[in-house]
């Protein structure tokens, strides 16, 4: 059993939003084999009251507030030091000295870093392996933020894009190994970044197929008569914001001519003010739900339709478990490894989207079908587990090292 220093951007728990589905699991894969010291932020006071359950996973662990507000302003200093915004947003003393701390005392035998932004704490580490989860080329997803905005916002998005994969690059050059959620984001890093593609490879993500389940006695949050489209995700992120605006001001009012007891439901934490903004007799904003499963499960359809998007969508994953047919943009589809048009429903334009999501309102036997096909897929292909064993060659084995 080794000592793993594990730094995470944010509690890994609960798992309800996609970076954090991914770095609990992480979690509970390295602390069944290993020690671990976890370092990592809250930046939504409601996940303070599970610190103790994270707690429970780690021999030790050391959280440091993050007030979002205040961190997006003292990023700002970084423009007039070159450096990404990104790593002062999550920079911190005190997290610093206690990764100092513990790196000098535990005798700790590897670093494991979610998400690039980490890595700064363990600039100075030279002498231990150090592995890096960079789930997705989050200097892509800056870059392709910037066509959707207007200057100066575009010139800022451009500038950390560039800025962020000079920073990726060096760190990916010094590392260990570095792992992206696909196989397509390890290529695009290694396309940008070729000489670090011989230690670059995929860990994918996977999906709790016994928790994101179908049951006879869930029962259904929707009102009686109304056919409900579900997009589900946190509703502060902003590819997500872009999908759902776009799907309601785009394909909804299409779909509602024929079906006007169609109603599109935006199921997630932390809406904006614009996504509240969407709310209207056709459109429900949830907000955050205790239990998103009977949204998935009795949703007509699930939809996907991000302009937007990097790696694996959870949510496409976890749709699928539940045995729901869902139509995603072709972006997403791409991550998925799923028969198209049988196990996952692709679309492209508004139309594409409309005639589609049509055609499955329109055959209940089909949508089954594609249900039970995706659910059978999601079995056979996205095991946690089978996945995440991919970290396990470059740790100390299990068993070995320090008692």
């Amino acid at each position: 059993m080794a000592n793993i220093l594990y730094l995470v951007h944010r509690l890994p728990y609960p798992p309800n939003k996609g970076d954090k589905v991914r770095s609990y699991h992480l979690l509970k894969h390295l602390a069944a084999r290993h020690k671990v010291f976890l370092g990592t932020f809250v930046d939504d006071p409601e996940d303070l009251r599970h610190v103790t359950t994270v707690g429970g996973f780690c021999s030790d662990l050391h959280v440091a507030r993050l007030d979002p507000k205040f961190a997006r302003i003292r990023s700002l200093n970084a423009l007039l030091a070159d450096d990404p915004l990104t790593l002062r947003y999550y920079r911190d003393s005190g997290l610093q000295n206690w990764v100092d701390a513990t790196c000098g005392q535990q005798n700790i035998d590897a670093v494991v870093v979610f998400s690039s932004a980490m890595a700064q704490y363990v600039k100075a580490v030279t002498r231990l392996p150090v592995l890096i989860d960079f789930v997705d080329v989050d200097s892509a997803k800056w870059t392709q933020y910037a066509p959707n905005h207007r200057w100066p916002m575009s010139w800022l998005y451009r500038l950390e894009g560039r800025r962020l994969l000079a920073y990726e690059r060096e760190i990916s050059a010094r590392a260990t190994r570095s792992f992206f959620v696909t196989p397509a984001e390890a290529a695009l890093f290694t396309r940008q970044a070729p000489e670090c593609a011989v230690r670059v490879e995929a860990l994918c993500n996977g999906v709790d197929a016994d928790y994101f389940a179908p049951d006879d006695d869930r029962a259904s949050p929707y009102a009686v008569g109304e056919i409900p489209l579900v997009f589900t995700g946190a509703m502060d992120y902003l590819p997500n914001i872009d999908a759902v605006r776009w799907f309601a001001a785009e394909i909804l009012p299409h779909l509602r001519k024929n079906r006007p007891q169609l109603r599109f439901h935006i199921v997630g934490r932390s809406p904006t003010p614009e996504v509240q903004n969407l709310a209207d007799a056709a459109t429900v904003v949830t907000g955050t739900v205790p239990d998103v499963r009977p949204y998935l499960q009795h949703a007509a359809v699930v939809v996907a339709p991000l302009r937007i998007a990097r790696g694996i969508q959870n949510k496409i994953l976890e749709a699928m478990a539940m045995a729901r047919p869902v139509v995603a943009s072709s972006e997403c589809a791409a991550a998925v490894d799923a028969a198209a048009g049988k196990e996952l429903l692709t679309a492209v334009s508004p139309g594409d989207f409309t005639e589609t999501i049509e055609a499955l309102l329109g055959d209940s036997g089909r949508c089954r079908d594609i249900g039970a096909a995706a659910r059978r897929r999601v079995l056979a292909r996205y095991s946690w587990e089978a996945h995440l064993a991919g970290i396990d060659q470059y740790l100390p084995a299990a068993g070995k090292g320090k008692p």
